[in-house]
C-alpha cells in the first residue's frame, strides 16, 4: 500500500534527497494523516457517546489532534520546500524541524488534558455500557494506526525526516494505548470494574511519553547536535584518499534542514607543493564532497613541513605527550621555530568537550610536559572544541 501511494502520489519518489521531492513526501504524508485521523475520531467520538466512555472520547479527542498535527506536518513541508532568498540565504529547511516540533507540543497539551478528565472519572466514576459497535470501532483504530505507524517510518526513513519520525511514533503509541483501552474496557464490563477512568489515564501516559520523544527528536536538531560518525568517517575516508592531502582537521558540519548541509575543514598539503595543482586538488575535493553526500564544502588549505627530519621528531613528540593526558587529543597545525637559546613549538590541540581540564590547565599540563621532555623547547598552544567526536 505504501509504494502504491508513493507511486501514484510522489514523482520521482526514488530521488529523496530532491527538496521538492521531500515536499512531495510531506504532502503525502499530512493528507494521509488528515483523513485517516478525521475518521477515527468521528468514529470514536460515535463509540464514546454510545458507551458514555470518558477514556473513548478521550482516544478520540486524540486523533482530532492527531488530524491538527497532521496539517501542522503537512504545511511545515510546503514551507520548507521553499528557495532560498534574500532573507534566508540558507533556505526555510529549518521549518520542518519547527513542525515537528509545534506536532510534538500538541501531543503534549492533549496528554495534559486527558490526565485532568480521567482524574475526575476516577474520583467521580460513571458506568460504561460497552456495545458491539463501539468493540469494532477500537479494533479497526488498533489496525489502522499500526499501519501509519508504518507508514511513517518508512517514509522518515526513505527522506530522514524527524517531523515524519515523531508522527510515526506517535500513531504507534496510540495503537497501544487504544489496544490498552480496549481491552481494560472488555475486562471492566465483564467483571463490573469501574476502569473507565484509569484506563483514560494510562492513554494519557503513553501520548505524553510519545509527545516528549518527539519534542526531543526535533529539538536537538534545531539546538545543533554532532553530525552522524559514519558520515564523518566517510568523509575523511574520501578527503584522505587524495594523496596530495596528507591531514584534515576543524571539520565543522552545519545543518540548515533535511537536505540543505553545508561544511568546512583544514585540508594539510605539504608545503613544498605546487600552490596552483594543491589548489586544483582542493578545488576537486569539494566537488567530490558534494556529489556524493548532497553538502555544500568549504575546505581552508594549510601548509605544513612533512620534508624535515627534527620537525617530524617534535611533532611526534607533542602527540605523544598530549596523548598520555587524555587519549582523544589530537593535534594539527605543527610548526616550529628555532633560536640560539630555545626552540618555539607552535601548534593547536583539538580538546573533546568532555575533556576535563580547562583550555588554560590544559596548556599548562602540555607545557609542564614538553619542558620536561626537553627543557629548550617551548610550546605555543592554542587550543580548539572538536565539533565532531
Amino acid at each position: 500500500m505504501t509504494q502504491w501511494l508513493l507511486k501514484r502520489f510522489v514523482p520521482g519518489f526514488d530521488r529523496s534527497g530532491d527538496p521538492a521531492v521531500r515536499e512531495r513526501y510531506g504532502l503525502l504524508s499530512g493528507a494521509v494523516g488528515i483523513v485517516l485521523n478525521l475518521l477515527l475520531s468521528g468514529g470514536k467520538f460515535l463509540a464514546g457517546a454510545v458507551t458514555g466512555s470518558i477514556s473513548i472520547m478521550a482516544d478520540a479527542f486524540n486523533n482530532l489532534s492527531d488530524a491538527g498535527s497532521s496539517v501542522v506536518t503537512l504545511v511545515g513541508f510546503r514551507l520548507a520546500g521553499q528557495k532560498a532568498d534574500r532573507d534566508h540565504p540558507f533556505g526555510h529547511g529549518r521549518i520542518e524541524y519547527l513542525a515537528g516540533l509545534l506536532v510534538s507540543l500538541l501531543i503534549l497539551m492533549v496528554g495534559v488534558e486527558l490526565i485532568q478528565s480521567s482524574v475526575e472519572k476516577i474520583l467521580h466514576p460513571a458506568p460504561v455500557e460497552l456495545s458491539a459497535l463501539s468493540v469494532v470501532i477500537l479494533a479497526v483504530s488498533v489496525a489502522v494506526k499500526l499501519w501509519m505507524s508504518h507508514f511513517n517510518r518508512t517514509l522518515s526513513r526513505r527522506i530522514h525526516s524527524a517531523a515524519m519520525a515523531a508522527t510515526a511514533t506517535d500513531s504507534l503509541s496510540d495503537a497501544v494505548a487504544t489496544a490498552t483501552l480496549l481491552a481494560g474496557l472488555v475486562a471492566g464490563y465483564w467483571l463490573g470494574l469501574p476502569l473507565d477512568g484509569w484506563l483514560g489515564l494510562a492513554v494519557a501516559v503513553f501520548i505524553l511519553r510519545a509527545g516528549w520523544g518527539a519534542a526531543k527528536d526535533t529539538v536537538d536538531p534545531l539546538l545543533g547536535k554532532p553530525p552522524d560518525p559514519e558520515l564523518v568517517k566517510a568523509i575523511e575516508q574520501t578527503v584522505l584518499s587524495h594523496p596530495q592531502v596528507v591531514g584534515m582537521h576543524d571539520l565543522v558540519i552545519h545543518d540548515y534542514g533535511p537536505g540543505r548541509a553545508m561544511m568546512s575543514f583544514h585540508a594539510e598539503v605539504p608545503m613544498d607543493a605546487n600552490i596552483l595543482e594543491a589548489h586544483d586538488i582542493i578545488d576537486h575535493i569539494e566537488r567530490e564532497l558534494m556529489e556524493k553526500y548532497d553538502i555544500l564544502t568549504s575546505i581552508h588549505m594549510d601548509p605544513i613541513v612533512t620534508n624535515d627530519r627534527q620537525v617530524n621528531e617534535r611533532r611526534a613528540m607533542v602527540e605523544r605527550l598530549v596523548k598520555e593526558i587524555n587519549p582523544n587529543l589530537t593535534i594539527h597545525d605543527f610548526r616550529m621555530t628555532g633560536g640560539p637559546c630555545h626552540t618555539n613549538l607552535i601548534f593547536d590541540v583539538a580538546a573533546p568537550h568532555d575533556c576535563p581540564l580547562g583550555d588554560e590547565e590544559l596548556k599548562e599540563a602540555i607545557t609542564r610536559r614538553i619542558r620536561q621532555e626537553n627543557a629548550n623547547c617551548f610550546a605555543v598552544i592554542q587550543v580548539d572544541h572538536l565539533f565532531v567526536e
